[in-house]
């Protein structure tokens, strides 16, 4: 029997992108699964990079291990964090770094200071783990897997989405450029801020890369969080979420439409593809961990979130592989009804 091939679609959200390595780990185990293209912005664009290189490197094996030493690697770039747990955090089951005073002063820094003045050199570690872990070439000749990586363009507001063929780590960095953090990335003479804002994770790159209908999306920013959040970093992270789930939604809003319209028979079936979708996450267990995780670069950290990646798509593909290739496993006028 074939593997059902599908499409990937990696949200961003800096450490908690350790999630999704977990779930890339359990698709790559399940050989009824090929994955065929893989989009993403930010941390979705590391981890897409890096399965590339793998696959390449050594096909599903290859690409399992590439995940581990791109994680380590970040871990280890991370080690002088001020944002790592302590033993007795890890043990309260707490992590919320905003009760630092360090974190304190380094969010109201960047509110009256760019980082073209508090780092002029542009230092940033992340490249030097992407530099030394991913072979680009190898990326761009793997030509098994389809890979899309989004940017946005600081000068015009839109998504760039850059190709497998063209893709160097300038591309990964731009997609991942915090700008409050970070100088913008110039990629042929355009400046380019992180991807989240414009495509988190973008998904219609995916429509026409290939024979599959499946868009299957990790997702680790939650939509729905019960009540207000009361304290400031907590209103901070909830307006980073709602802000880098906008994209998302709007393309899923889009995909719904024209769901209708062939439903009804408004359009026809053989100019558009009916996308089938899917959504993998544990808001939950992502919840838990406060305002503030996605800057943990704790290595204990992203295993604990490696592993819940793992579990989560395990209990997907018990309840839903025999959708793949069916049906929709999300419902899409059920999430946007009443609006």
């Amino acid at each position: 029997m074939s593997p059902k091939r599908i499409n990937v679609a990696l949200q961003g959200g800096g450490a908690l992108g350790a999630f999704t390595w977990g779930v890339l780990e359990r698709l790559l185990e399940d050989d009824r699964i090929e994955i065929a293209a893989v989009s993403g912005a930010s941390a979705g664009a590391m981890n897409a990079v890096v399965l590339a290189d793998g696959f390449g490197q050594g096909g599903r094996t290859g690409a399992h291990a590439a995940l581990r030493r791109f994680w380590e690697g970040v871990s280890r770039a991370g080690a002088s964090s001020p944002y790592r747990r302590t033993p007795m955090m890890k043990f309260l089951g707490a992590f919320a770094p905003a009760w630092a005073s360090w974190s304190a002063w380094a969010d109201a820094m960047t509110r009256v200071a760019s980082p073209y003045d508090l780092n002029p050199l542009n230092i940033n570690p992340l490249r030097d783990v992407v530099d030394e872990l991913v072979d680009f070439e190898r990326v761009r000749a793997c030509e098994q897997l389809g890979v899309f990586i989004a940017a946005t363009n600081v000068e015009t507001g839109k998504v760039r989405v850059f190709k497998r063929d063209e893709l160097t780590a300038d591309h990964v960095m731009a997609s991942a450029c915090l700008p409050l953090i970070f100088q913008a990335v110039e990629i042929g003479g355009t400046p380019y801020w992180d991807g989240g804002y414009m495509g988190n994770p973008p998904l219609f790159p995916l429509f026409d890369a290939n024979d599959s209908a499946d868009v299957l999306i990790v997702q680790i920013n939650p939509l729905t969080r019960k009540g207000a959040p009361r304290t400031a970093p907590d209103i901070l992270a909830r307006i980073d979420e709602i802000t880098f789930n906008a994209s998302l939604l709007r393309e899923l809003r889009a995909i719904e439409f024209v769901q209708r319209l062939l439903a009804e028979n408004r359009i026809e079936h053989s100019r558009y593809k009916d996308i089938l979708v899917h959504v993998i996450e544990d808001e939950r267990a992502l919840a838990k961990f406060g305002a503030g995780a996605d800057m943990n670069t704790d290595l204990a950290f992203f295993e604990e979130l490696r592993k819940i990646g793992h579990a989560t798509c395990a209990r997907w593909l018990t309840t839903h592989f025999e959708a793949l290739g069916a049906r929709s496993t999300v419902d899409l006028r059920a999430m946007f009804a009443g609006e």
